[in-house]
């Protein structure tokens, strides 16, 4: 009876460490799995990223770099969502894709500024204090910087309203935030940050006062970042795995809605007389010249939520010559395919454990050594 006792003891502690150490083995494939998707994934595709390199003609028909480089960071479109159409779950993921994509790409790239064109916030246009409040300390965690990294930062309709719903109030607490400067120059290199709700060509005063200051630093433009797109027809003739979906691309675009107003445009052109345009708005990506060749680069969403393949853009500048490359973040697919695949690994895993299923390596070992057989 004693021996009977103490062999049916060692079978319940066998049994035990078996299910113990399958415990063990499924929390460290389903902690590898979360590590993979929301931390090293990132590293793995941002990692590849180079900043262009920015040539300029030097003696002896050799090309050097005679100025010193900024290398700046363009996104947009991060549209943090709000309190009205922001569930809990989407907040969640979205922003933590952007947190650690920002975070990143900050580690591994070190940029000296980083520019946001516009579109910050999702519900800026109707958030009360409060919720404008929260909105803006989740902000400063996702895009948190070290003080040597300048970060700034572009207004847009969703900030502010269009112009129809656009106020003082709204812009100076979007002003008293982010600070906003007109004109920004570093390295020889002017920037001029553009409020393009404003330049609805009306007459009103906020309109009026945007104007004149445009009109004051345009004598000092070497370059323009803005919000809305300068005038165009439509993205028809825009390119890339990042433009818009082919069954969007001949949808017209609607003046002061989708891009800037022609008027607008050509006065922009005109005062500022720009060697290179950003924007975001369109959540695309698209490459169009006016006037005289004056290039401009839409810069798709920064966000899950607005794009499966989102993205970044890279310049390397100097007072006269500049070089652009986009850097591209995880597609969102890729990511809910690896849960998608561990999660029926797991349900394999289990099974076999449990003896519903035979193993796949025994299974593929009978199968083998009848197929030796026949």
């Amino acid at each position: 009876m004693a021996a009977f006792q103490f062999g049916f003891g060692r079978l319940n502690f066998h049994l035990l460490k078996r299910r113990s150490f399958l415990l063990l083995k499924l929390i460290a494939f389903v902690c590898s799995v979360l590590l993979f998707c929301e931390f090293l994934i990132y590293y793995l595709v941002i990692l590849p990223c180079n900043w262009p390199e920015v040539k300029t003609p030097a003696h002896g028909g050799k090309q050097e770099t005679l100025e010193p480089v900024l290398k700046a960071m363009f996104l947009a479109d991060t549209h943090l969502l709000g309190e009205v159409r922001g569930h809990w779950l989407d907040k969640l993921r979205r922003e933590w894709q952007m947190e650690r994509a920002f975070q990143t790409a900050l580690w591994l790239l070190q940029p000296e500024v980083v520019f946001i064109l516009g579109d910050i916030f999702d519900e800026g246009k109707w958030s009360s204090p409060q919720a404008w409040a929260d909105d803006v300390k989740r902000f400063q965690k996702m895009f948190r910087h070290p003080g040597h990294v300048q970060l700034k930062v572009v207004v847009g309709n969703h900030d502010i309203g269009f112009h129809y719903q656009m106020n003082r109030y709204r812009i100076k607490r979007f002003e008293k935030v982010f600070n906003p400067e007109r004109l920004f120059s570093w390295k020889g290199i002017n920037f001029v940050m553009v409020n393009s709700v404003a330049l609805e060509g009306d007459g009103c005063n906020i309109c009026s006062e945007a104007e004149a200051e445009l009109m004051d630093i345009s004598h000092k433009l070497n370059c323009s970042r803005e919000h809305f797109p300068l005038y165009r027809q439509s993205d028809a003739n825009c390119s890339g795995e990042d433009s818009a979906p082919p069954e969007e691309k001949g949808i017209p675009f609607k003046e002061r809605y989708d891009v800037l107003s022609r008027e607008a445009s050509q006065k922009l052109l005109w005062w500022l007389r720009p060697r290179l345009i950003l924007s975001g708005h369109t959540h695309s990506g698209c490459e169009v010249l006016h006037g005289a060749g004056v290039p401009e680069l839409s810069v798709p969403s920064f966000s899950w939520r607005n794009r499966n393949n989102p993205s970044f853009v890279m310049g390397s500048m100097t007072p006269t010559e500049y070089a652009l490359a986009k850097c591209y973040l995880p597609l969102e697919d890729t990511v809910l395919m690896t849960y998608c695949a561990a999660a029926g690994l797991l349900v394999v895993l289990m099974l076999v454990h449990l003896g519903l299923v035979a193993s796949p390596v025994l299974f593929g070992y009978k199968l083998l050594r009848k197929f030796k057989t026949v």
